[in-house]
């Protein structure tokens, strides 16, 4: 998640945002440091049967940073990234990819949809976008 210095996560959800009170003992216990990976948003969200918009909202009401996305595109430590540019395996992905464009984005759920379509790893259909020059958004945590 990105934020100005001194802006806080909860600032973009309005001052009467509430979470779900089961979402929010579930994120405090799995978080770490006041800090929840991607991976672990998503199992919670499932586990409780709410959309990943939902858990990522109840995190930024916490104040917890999310990390480690599973795209790789921030959450890694100092370098921030984890995904480096590689071109696309094949021209039907990149074609996928670019099929899947909105506003010469490429959504975050578009992504993992292309991946398991193309059985390959989330962080190759990201890496393509890397290469592409395609920028990856919205988020489905709401991190970006």
């Amino acid at each position: 998640m990105s934020r100005d210095k001194g802006q806080k996560f909860s600032a973009k959800h309005g001052a009467n945002a509430q979470a779900d009170p089961l979402a929010t003992d579930k994120i405090k216990k799995s978080a770490k440091n006041g800090e929840v990976a991607c991976a672990v948003a998503f199992q919670i969200a499932k586990e409780l049967k709410l959309t990943p918009a939902e858990i990522g909202k109840a995190i930024d009401l916490l104040e917890f940073k999310i990390t480690k996305c599973q795209l790789g595109l921030f959450g890694y430590g100092p370098d921030k990234k984890a995904v480096k540019p590689i071109a696309p395996e094949s021209q039907q992905l990149e074609e996928a990819i670019r099929d899947g464009l909105v506003d010469e984005k490429l959504a975050c759920h578009a992504a993992w949809s292309t991946a398991g379509r193309f059985n390959v790893p989330k962080m190759t259909v990201s890496a393509a976008c890397e290469a592409l020059k395609i920028k990856i958004a919205p988020c489905q945590l709401g991190a970006f």
